[in-house]
């Protein structure tokens, strides 16, 4: 069977033209991966895509009609970037009004995996949770401070919804492999590759050369291997590439980790089986005794502003941490009594710095970027610190100082930029569960002239 990828990340983009060849060929199932955490938790705090709704429409509208005309399921993870419920509903929003528009009709399930907080808690009071890093310890106060905690789910729920006749699905967060690796497993192919096909061609044709997450990728899966190609003329796979992207997000080169166990790739064999194809065998798969769904959860923790500025004098480089200290301390004493100190955060943020141990050059044409990021309880907080800063800092003396002018440059006018609400993973952990379902609310919708 033959599966298509349509790019690393739905928004992303990809040349249509590779989508026309890859639809020449006999393809089974398309899937696109829709968010990341890369971003970070601010989208998934606030409820919103970090993709672009334009950029997201055209790369739908253009696969959708061609994969209805063919009768090919159309899979989503992730979708609206983080897969809480509101980012499920706007893409869904996006799908519906491009139904419309064409005159679509058909099937869509929608897989909602957004949790509650009191099932978060139940976990915690069981003894089912597993913190994913140093200083993560859960407490019930976090996780009712979350305003979205997500669950990504594995093959589960996908493979429960493939057994009915569902021409479109659209999940919430979800494992970028479980996009691909469902689908296979539904066709009876081997678990350890099919978990390994869905790791390489999760990011479209990155597994290719020239890499591109914007591009599309063509995986064939038999029984007993599978082969990656791309669509792309311009682009082909090579050992080096899909093997270098099998180690792409992992802690271990040979382990990929998924709710219900591990791919095992200390055996797996690359072959260059044609100038633009790559063939991969033996990779295995070991089932976890006990099954595991990871959960995101962002907290609102203050509100940010901050001001971006250059220095270009070399002495005012040099003295730069000792100037912040200076800041720091002015900033303090003239929001006493006014401000708490616990009530914000100063931190300097630069670029361009030397290497430790290399010698700052002593030329008027050396460059330093700065950003003085201030994160505060209240807006009104981080701006007064930010000004406070931004005017310190560009006339603060220093020993040896010889220039009246001031120390920094603003590329930006207004020179304070205010980001407004600042989230951090409240809950970034793993949680035992009895059924790799349990988090995943299934519905079916009927949508264009049929519904």
């Amino acid at each position: 069977m033959k599966i298509l990828s349509l790019c690393g990340l739905l928004g992303y983009g990809y040349d249509e033209k590779s989508l026309n060849n890859a639809m020449m060929q006999d393809i089974d199932y398309i899937g696109v991966d829709a968010g990341s955490t890369d971003p970070g938790p601010c989208y998934l705090g606030k409820g919103v895509s970090f993709t672009n709704r334009d950029a997201v429409k055209r790369d739908v509208e253009l696969v959708l009609p061609r994969a209805l005309e063919r009768k090919i399921p159309f899979i989503v993870g992730t979708s609206g970037g983080s897969g809480a419920d509101v980012h499920v509903q706007w893409l869904r929003e996006i799908v519906e009004e491009i139904a419309a528009e064409r005159g679509l009709s058909f099937k869509m399930a929608i897989i909602n995996t957004e949790v509650t907080a009191e099932y978060v808690k139940e976990k915690l009071r069981a003894g089912k949770v597993t913190p994913l890093g140093p200083g993560l310890e859960l407490t019930e106060e976090n996780i009712d401070k979350c305003s979205h905690i997500v669950s990504q789910i594995g093959v589960d729920p996908f493979l429960k919804v493939l057994e009915e006749d569902v021409d479109v699905i659209l999940a919430g967060r979800a494992c970028d492999t479980a996009i691909y690796s469902a689908p296979a497993l539904k066709h009876g192919m081997d678990e350890g590759l099919a978990v390994h096909m869905a790791k390489i061609m999760e990011c479209g044709s990155l597994c290719a050369e020239p890499m591109a997450a914007a591009d599309c990728m063509v995986a064939t899966i038999e029984t007993d291997s599978f082969t990656l190609e791309p669509p792309g003329l311009n682009r082909i796979c090579t050992i080096g590439r899909v093997a270098a992207h099998t180690m792409y997000e992992q802690g271990n080169p040979y382990y990929i980790y998924e709710p219900d166990g591990m791919a095992d790739l200390r055996e797996s064999q690359y072959e260059q089986v044609t100038d633009r194809a790559v063939r991969v065998t033996n990779s295995k798969f070991v089932h976890a005794e006990k099954p595991t769904i990871k959960l995101e959860g962002a907290m609102l923790v203050g509100y940010r502003t901050l001001t971006i500025a250059s220095i270009n004098d070399p002495m005012t480089i040099k003295k730069v941490d000792d100037i912040f200290e200076i800041v720091k301390a002015f900033v303090a004493r003239n929001t006493e009594g006014k401000v708490a100190p616990e009530d914000y955060t100063i931190t300097l943020r630069k670029f361009g710095t030397p290497l430790p141990g290399v010698e700052v050059p002593d030329l008027p044409t050396y460059n330093m970027g700065i950003i003085i990021d201030v994160v505060a309880k209240t807006q009104d907080i981080a701006n007064t610190i930010v000004a406070l800063c931004r005017s310190r800092f560009l006339h603060t003396d220093y020993p040896g100082r010889k220039s009246s002018a001031g120390n920094l440059a603003f590329p930006y006018s207004p020179s304070d930029i205010k980001f407004g609400p600042v989230y951090t993973f409240g809950v970034y952990h793993l949680v035992e569960v009895d059924d790799l379902c349990e988090t995943a609310r299934i519905s079916y919708v009927k949508v264009g002239n049929d519904a």
